[in-house]
């Protein structure tokens, strides 16, 4: 275990994409339907042995608070940093480098972690990350994890894959989410990975990042989150840096951002139905039920959503549920 290794786990998000189980008030990484307990409280096991609870930072919604004490009771009240509003990852990131200088100073090295993902493999997670972050701390670069994929994903980012440096890879390019067409030439190609939202750096390199590509964020806390610009950290900065390295991350991660991801995660019956809670299907196939509320019953449909809360019922296209968004601003 590293003295100088702490670990910010952003804990934000709105999970709109988990409607209506995920709503404001417990979003999805609150949420238990995967591995049995939440995806928080799996984020932060994960780190056992690599990284002990009062080096471990949970930033996170004002109104999440009282939920993340609830949720993490070991984890020190001063580490859980609390943001007033939301001004996307950039702000996030920038807030934990500022609390992680605090704790540890500028020779300290962080990993950027979220709280909405899975990985079938902790051993190997806990592993990599270990890699990760002693590549961070000999260098002066920032540290990214990619993840071969595994089909032409059009709702993540890729990272080409350049030289290796040691153990790690350096980051040629950084893209966003492509269409299919580009997707499914990335992946012929063998050359680009999935950019997992996951990073690792010194205090003293993300500090010089920062006031090089944003300098507005260079030590912020949450007090001055309404002055700032709502911008991804991979917009406000990873797009431009220069020195970016790249471990890879096969250790089974899972983005889990759609009730698609039921799929891999729940019981399935013979028809390629996965389900939770009291459901009857006949004659169904290649859907997902998911009854928290009142019980299910689908007689002959395929290829559907359907989730039942006490307050709320979405029965959704499973081709459109990445649309979700736009269904809840009607709501």
């Amino acid at each position: 275990m590293r003295k100088d290794f702490y670990a910010a786990i952003l804990s934000g998000g709105s999970g709109e994409r988990f409607w209506p189980l995920s709503t404001p008030e417990r979003p999805k990484q609150f949420l238990s339907v995967f591995g049995g307990k939440s995806l928080l409280r799996q984020s932060v096991e994960r780190l056992k042995g690599v990284v002990p609870p009062d080096r471990i930072l949970i930033v996170t919604g004002k109104a999440l608070a009282k939920a993340t004490y609830r949720e993490l009771p070991e984890i020190p009240r001063r580490n859980i940093l609390l943001e007033p509003c939301r001004r996307d990852t950039a702000a996030a990131v920038a807030t934990a480098c500022t609390a992680v200088e605090k704790l540890g100073g500028e020779k300290a090295v962080a990993a950027i972690l979220t709280a909405d993902q899975l990985m079938a493999d902790v051993k190997a997670f806990r592993r990599i990350l270990l890699c990760a972050a002693d590549a961070a701390a000999t260098s002066d670069a920032i540290v990214t994890m990619g993840v071969k994929p595994t089909y032409p994903a059009t709702g993540f980012g890729y990272i080409k894959v350049g030289k290796p440096c040691g153990r790690v890879f350096r980051a040629e390019r950084f893209v966003e989410k492509p269409d299919l067409p580009t997707a499914k030439k990335y992946l012929k190609s063998g050359k680009y990975v999935w950019n997992a939202g996951m990073f690792m750096w010194k205090v003293s390199t993300l500090k010089a990042a920062l006031a090089k590509y944003a300098p507005q964020l260079v030590g912020i806390t949450p007090k001055d989150y309404e002055r700032l610009p709502k911008i991804s950290f991979d917009y406000a900065v990873m797009e431009k840096a220069e020195n970016v390295l790249v471990t890879a991350g096969d250790f089974g991660w899972d983005d889990v951002g759609t009730w698609t991801a039921a799929d891999r995660h729940l019981p399935t019956d013979g028809e390629g139905n996965a389900t939770r809670g009291r459901v009857t299907l006949l004659d169904c196939g290649n859907s997902v039920a998911v009854a928290e509320g009142a019980s299910i019953a689908a007689l002959g449909v395929k290829d559907l959503v359907i989730v039942t809360t006490k307050d709320a019922v979405l029965v959704a296209s499973k081709d459109r549920v990445q649309d979700l968004k736009q269904l809840l601003k009607l709501v």
